[in-house]
């Protein structure tokens, strides 16, 4: 008997490859198509909506020979993804929607339904890898980077556990994106040439503020801009060492207290909590000669501070801290104990480059301290640490 996969069927070029490799490695497919959002408030024009995604979807499953049905799972979605976000933005944090989409609807809200039509396995089209192994009689899954550089999306899944994990399949891990592109050309594919989506999962490319105003309310407030200083160079460079005393100048590196520090009122904002740190577009602040970036947001008070250029000592920083709430482990088994630390190689966004840092473990959370400093760490973002090729654990930046 065929074991039965069930595939988030998008409408976009990487799930339609994906969903005709299994079928040729003989599985049993389904196509599952997830209506997520209807809302088109913030979505700029160029994206296109759900429905042409449907519509490409069919024009897929119907060409490669799958079954082929679609779910809404909206309400799901705005309780467990949006809600989320919009929480995060209004305490001036800077969440990541396609993480939270991945723990919280691929692989929980839409795997359930995909086991009530008799799934053995859900597939996605995300460029990653699994592979299984024994470890003291029992089976642990890793998650592993895709062989594509340029396109690995392991970073997306950092919040996985290893029960989705065992209910998993990607089957893109070990393809390049050309190869895909290529693939889907020769099988003369709908999807073949059609652009990657971007944007929020689910929702596509928006104009943030304008979406943020569904729930968010502009709110004038001063922009302060933060001078360069030797002060703002201390906290940032500020090095790790195994002594409690220089424990404690770790942890006061992973914050900049720029209300202590002398600053000018240079414009006016709609709302602090629209912006996110590391930010330049939208300052609309000009007669500098190079751009005001965001250093900090201060939402109690609806202060933003800035400063200029893209070298400002503000923006940069040795360390962040991660509070035992929002730790989460992919493999358990290698989870730091209290008092201990491990090197790993750390990234806190998408697309960053892997940086060599130590994680310590203390009784309320980890810190990392990176080996070089870090421009625009952001509190509400996740930091992910890999052992080479694995991505074991994540967490949501505290701060």
């Amino acid at each position: 008997m065929k074991k039965r996969v069930v595939i988030g069927l998008s409408g976009g070029v990487d799930s339609s490859v994906a969903a005709w490799i299994l079928k040729e490695k003989g599985y049993d497919v389904t196509g599952l198509f997830m209506k997520n959002w209807h809302d088109t408030t913030g979505l700029l024009h160029s994206d296109c909506h759900w429905e042409d995604d449907l519509m490409f979807a069919e024009m897929v499953a119907k060409k490669i020979g799958i079954s082929f049905q679609h779910i809404d799972l909206s309400e799901p979605y705005r309780e467990r993804v949006i809600d989320y976000m919009f929480d995060e933005y209004k305490k001036g944090r800077t969440p990541n929607p396609d993480i939270l989409c991945n723990r919280e609807i691929k692989f929980d809200s839409f795997a359930e339904e995909a086991k009530k039509i008799g799934a053995h396995y859900i597939a996605t089209g995300h460029y990653c890898r699994k592979e299984k192994l024994e470890k003291d009689g029992r089976v642990i899954y890793r998650l592993l980077r895709g062989i594509d550089d340029n396109k690995d999306q392991s970073y997306f899944l950092c919040q996985v556990n290893q029960q989705q994990l065992a209910f998993s399949l990607f089957p893109l891990g070990g393809l390049t994106k050309p190869e895909v592109r290529k693939i889907a050309d020769n099988l003369g594919l709908a999807t073949a040439h059609r652009k990657d989506s971007q944007g929020i999962c689910f929702i596509g490319k928006v104009h943030l503020p304008v979406f943020l105003q569904q729930k968010l309310k502009a709110r004038e407030g001063p922009v302060i801009e933060i001078a360069p200083s030797d002060q703002l160079l201390t906290w940032a460079t500020g090095l790790p060492s195994e002594t409690p005393e220089e424990l404690e100048l770790i942890k006061m590196t992973a914050n900049h207290p720029f209300e202590k520090l002398p600053g000018k009122t240079v414009g006016l904002h709609n709302g602090a909590h629209f912006f996110t740190i590391g930010q330049r577009k939208g300052i609309n602040i000009g007669g500098y000669k190079e751009p005001l970036f965001v250093l900090g947001i201060d939402t109690d008070n609806n202060i933003l501070y800035v400063g200029e250029g893209q070298s400002h000592p503000g923006l940069y920083r040795k360390g962040l801290f991660i509070s035992n709430d929002d730790l989460h482990w992919i493999r358990p088994d290698l989870e730091l104990r209290t008092g201990e630390k491990c090197e790993y190689m750390v990234r806190i966004r998408y697309r960053q480059p892997l940086q060599r840092a130590i994680l310590f473990r203390t009784n309320n959370g980890i810190y990392i301290i990176f080996n070089s400093l870090q421009r625009g760490i952001a509190p509400g973002q996740f930091a992910a640490w890999y052992d080479g090729d694995e991505i074991t654990g994540s967490g949501v930046i505290a701060r």
